[in-house]
């Protein structure tokens, strides 16, 4: 019982720990997107 109970706990730290990677990826992904939109439609307003 001892040993499922530890299986069960690890399962879910790499389940939160993937939530939280994945998350983080999606955020970073999402800011460099809007910093290279906002580059761009600075550079179409500057020509």
């Amino acid at each position: 019982m001892m040993t499922e109970s530890m299986a069960l706990t690890a399962l879910a730290a790499v389940a939160l720990a993937l939530l939280v990677a994945v998350t983080g990826g999606v955020a970073y992904l999402t800011a460099i997107e809007w910093r290279d939109r906002r580059r761009l439609d600075k550079e179409k307003r500057g020509r």
